[in-house]
């Protein structure tokens, strides 16, 4: 059974990364082209327990950043927020983001806009959230969405939380992460950089955050077991078919799969809670 509500794209809108060359194309476009709609490292259970964690309810404002094709937007607009705001710089994501409704009264908008500077006022939110966008980033734009994240936080409510990918275990030797991390570029054709847990917390402390609550899963994205998991067993098979009838795609994505088995010891999915770290002032 499906764990998200998965609604068709719009009729019309393209995919991100439609009319590219899927040999060449970033890999998580090339999974979306599939029909692959949950994009993120640790599956929905992992954004579940960060949505649990978040506690988002009838009296947030919530923003998320690079919202992609809306299977988080879809959980958080079910809690039925006072209002919800997608981010993203892809045209073709917020076209299929302006379609969302929520269940009530919720005022829901999409913004094309960078994560790290998303022209919406300072405490604009309570809650902000962003999954498997931050991995990508070199540090200093990693540095810039989180300070972007802080901006946005109503100071005395404010609540934010990252999902993404991890590697394992803290103290990892550094040349094997270098090894880790070139094999998926090499794979993913996205600048994949992810950090240790304690240096994302780290991070988050750095630009004015305090953790609060953190979890890791298992980074099982296309194995089987999670496909179904996270897409529903029909949907699945149709992605798997959509594979089979295109040599290019499935050639790039059992070399994704095969770098993250292969890598499967040293990565992960993580989330982390965290709120404003009072002023010391």
């Amino acid at each position: 059974m499906a764990s998200t509500n998965h609604q068709p794209l719009q009729k019309g809108i393209p995919v991100p990364g439609d009319g590219l060359d899927p040999a060449r194309m970033p890999g998580h476009w090339l999974l979306a082209r599939l029909g692959k709609r949950v994009l993120r490292p640790g599956g929905v259970e992992l954004t579940r327990w960060m949505l649990d964690a978040l506690g988002v309810d009838p009296e947030d404002r919530v923003v998320e950043l690079a919202a992609g094709l809306g299977a988080t937007a879809r959980l958080t607009l079910s809690r039925r927020p006072a209002a919800y705001t997608a981010v993203d710089r892809d045209a073709a994501a917020v076209a299929t983001l302006s379609a969302l409704v929520g269940p009530g009264a919720t005022e829901v908008r999409a913004v094309r806009s960078d994560a790290s500077d998303t022209g919406l006022p300072d405490g604009e939110a309570t809650v902000v959230y962003g999954e498997a966008m931050l991995t990508m980033q070199p540090y200093p734009a990693k540095r810039r969405v989180v300070r972007e994240a802080r901006r946005l936080l109503d100071g005395s409510t404010g609540r934010y939380a990252i999902h993404e990918l991890c590697l394992l275990p803290d103290g990892l030797d550094p040349a094997l992460a270098d090894r880790i991390t070139a094999d998926l570029q090499d794979a993913i054709h996205v600048g994949a950089r992810p950090l240790t847990p304690s240096d994302w917390s780290e991070l988050l402390a750095i630009e004015g955050f305090t953790v609060t609550a953190r979890k890791t899963a298992p980074m099982a994205l296309l194995e089987p077991r999670r496909l179904i998991d996270d897409e529903g067993l029909v949907p699945a098979l149709r992605i798997a078919g959509r594979a089979l009838r295109d040599p290019a795609a499935l050639r790039r994505v059992l070399h994704m799969r095969r770098v993250f088995r292969r890598h499967s010891a040293h990565l992960g999915a993580i989330s982390l809670l965290a709120v404003p770290t009072p002023s010391q002032a």
